[in-house]
């Protein structure tokens, strides 16, 4: 258990209740958040976008990457992409407008905490990306949750800490 508890302040509040809010937006996306944290100057949350008709599945039930994924039998293993030169993918988010994605979903997330931040004159703004991971690994995941968990006995080591 962490040693200390973050105590959230009016928008803190509001960036949790908008990150639980997200699976019950995005039905259709098959959504599920798992372990997150609101920091004073970040956000730190998992969550599993599970089969749905936006995506396929390029895992087995190991969670080991399927090779066969979208008829490629050839997968460079280091980036989990097709080595194939004729692959006909026919998956919808490529270049231009993303929805029913990760990019849609936080940027819905990040949207609705900066309106009630301008509403509320709250001084705030969002760094301009996100950074992503893909979990691979029940380990992974085990050290990924276990370091959201602990982030706020790491607060006193930030570079923002004051």
């Amino acid at each position: 258990m962490p040693e200390y508890e973050m105590q959230l302040n009016d928008l803190g509040k509001k960036v949790e209740s908008e990150w639980l809010k997200t699976a019950e937006l995005r039905p259709d996306m098959n959504l599920e958040l798992a372990e997150y944290i609101v920091m004073p100057n970040h956000f730190h949350g998992i969550i599993i976008i599970g089969e749905n008709q936006y995506n396929t599945s390029m895992y087995n039930t190991d969670r080991e990457l399927e090779p066969s994924y979208l008829g490629i039998t050839h997968l460079d293993a280091k980036h989990h992409v097709s080595a194939d030169q004729n692959v006909n993918d026919n998956s919808k988010n490529k270049f231009g407008s993303q929805s029913k994605n990760l990019a849609s979903i936080l940027r819905g997330f990040k949207s609705a905490v900066t309106t009630y931040a301008r509403i509320n004159d709250i001084p705030f703004n969002w760094q301009p990306r996100f950074h992503d991971h893909i979990i691979t690994t029940n380990e992974e995941y085990l050290r990924i949750a276990d370091y959201i968990i602990n982030n706020p006995n790491n607060w006193q080591k930030d570079k923002f800490y004051k």
